[in-house]
């Protein structure tokens, strides 16, 4: 057997996120968010459900803490609920919401589990949307409070900070393509909502290390490696205005204190900036936002093979990148790519030399569920990750300063605006008894967290060129 040892003290996790798992939306005090609302209007989820109930974690974390505790894991990737602590977004707090996640994170450090909080995984609460949400800067002043109110309570115990999850998915599906919460379908606020979520993170880095001893700070992108679909200067340039749009829009003001000007100039071709310019930048701005952070999340899932469209397919140069077909990808219909991790990892590291990087997801949808004798044998699951986690190890060989992986999701949940009909996680959830039967995918993965290792027993998912 060829193990591939990770690193002593490689923190190994899962993740959820609030809204996807809570439920108890109604209960305890706890306001509207924007999916609440979103959840409502016809069409907009898939199977027309909602994550009102969700996986039940509200009443069951406990049994849901017993289940990490069977699993092994070192640390627990999850979400506070903007709307349970701050009803309104800013003002009062409530009492019940803020006591949940107090016995959530005792619960943990009890099982020897450290907790690695986010604080906002999407659910802006439903009235600071009311006053224009991200768009507007006095939402970025709201989220410093609702920062500074969670940190003052849980800072004690919680040392590992994440200010926002994937802000590209905030801004650009929720502003611009109207398929995410709150379902706006304007460009020019998607670019507001994009300055105002990493002046956030800015401001609210220096609260956070206040409020909590020794604290770990960082945000969590999603971001794509674009290669282009043939060496052709159309599909090249293709690839460079995905690339910006896509990746250093998030990452140059983050590590270098501006925004690409490249991707400035192509916002201006397509109509979204006037002559360059972007007032909702203050002065000050690109300084707060690119404070030094102790760690970046990158969430991973798949690549994206990037093809002209000015250039009739006809006339451009025949494709060298080859993607996979329809039955080597997930249910979302993701092509699965497990070198573009380890190009991504390399990447970040040679040009914005990040302090540490945590792999905060990773995983697979796959609609396996219980055969005979109730065993969920996920196989497509396992393959998944032990190609990705080789390709992790990789990199770490290769001087990235890899020092986590949070395997997405722990239990099947409300996968947005898919609803419940797409199926992450390494626990089956039965949505009618609310029931979890760990999958042969979870076992595997406890194994590797006990061994710290992944070994190539079985031939890891075909690698491609590109």
């Amino acid at each position: 057997m060829n193990d591939h040892v990770f690193p002593e003290g490689f923190l190994w996790g899962v993740a959820t996120s609030a809204y996807q798992i809570e439920g108890a939306s109604a209960e305890d005090g706890r306001g509207e968010s924007i999916w609440d609302r979103f959840a409502t209007t016809p069409g907009a989820i898939s199977d027309a459900s909602d994550g009102s109930v969700a996986c039940d974690h509200y009443h069951r974390w406990r049994e849901d803490l017993a289940l990490l505790g069977q699993l092994g894991v070192g640390a627990y990737r999850f979400s506070v609920a903007w709307p349970r602590v701050l009803p309104t977004g800013r003002g009062a707090v409530n009492p019940k919401g803020l006591d949940f996640y107090d016995r959530l994170v005792d619960g943990l450090l009890a099982r020897g589990i450290r907790p690695f909080l986010t604080l906002n995984h999407w659910d802006l609460p439903q009235h600071l949307q009311d006053e224009g949400g991200w768009a507007v800067r006095p939402t970025a002043e709201a989220f410093v409070a609702f920062a500074d109110v969670v940190s003052r309570r849980l800072g004690d115990r919680v040392h590992d900070w994440t200010t926002h999850n994937e802000p590209w998915c905030i801004a650009t599906l929720g502003y611009e393509k109207g398929i995410h919460a709150p379902g706006r379908r304007v460009p020019g606020e998607a670019l507001q909502a994009a300055h105002h979520l990493l002046l956030s993170h800015g401001w609210a880095v220096p609260v956070l290390r206040g409020n909590s001893k020794g604290a770990r700070v960082g945000i969590v992108l999603n971001p794509v490696p674009g290669y282009p679909a043939s060496p052709s200067p159309a599909d090249q340039e293709a690839t460079r205005r995905f690339d910006g749009f896509f990746n250093r829009w998030y990452f140059d003001p983050l590590f270098r204190g501006s925004y690409p000007s490249d991707a400035v100039q192509d916002r201006t071709k397509a109509g979204q900036l006037q002559g360059g310019q972007m007032p909702w930048v203050q002065s000050g701005d690109l300084a707060a936002i690119s404070a030094p952070c102790d760690f970046l999340g990158i969430n991973y899932y798949s690549r994206a093979v990037l093809r002209s469209d000015e250039v009739p397919e006809a006339e451009n140069a025949p494709r060298t990148v080859v993607e996979a077909p329809p039955e080597e990808r997930t249910d979302m219909g993701w092509e699965v790519y497990p070198p573009g991790l380890y190009d991504l990892l390399l990447r970040i590291h040679r040009e914005y030399r990040p302090a540490a990087i945590h792999i905060t997801e990773c995983g697979a949808a796959y609609a396996t569920g219980p055969g005979p004798g109730g065993r969920v044998a996920d196989e497509q699951r396992v393959e998944f990750l032990r190609a990705h986690l080789l390709q992790a190890h990789r990199a770490i060989g290769e001087g990235v300063p890899l020092a986590g992986f949070f395997l997405w999701t722990l239990i099947d949940n409300f996968e947005w605006q898919f609803g419940y009909t797409k199926r992450f996680g390494i626990a089956w959830l039965d949505r009618t008894t609310q029931a979890r039967v760990l999958k042969d995918s979870g076992r595997w993965y406890g194994e590797v967290m006990a061994a710290n290792a992944v070994d190539e027993a079985l031939a890891p998912v075909a690698t491609r060129v590109g």
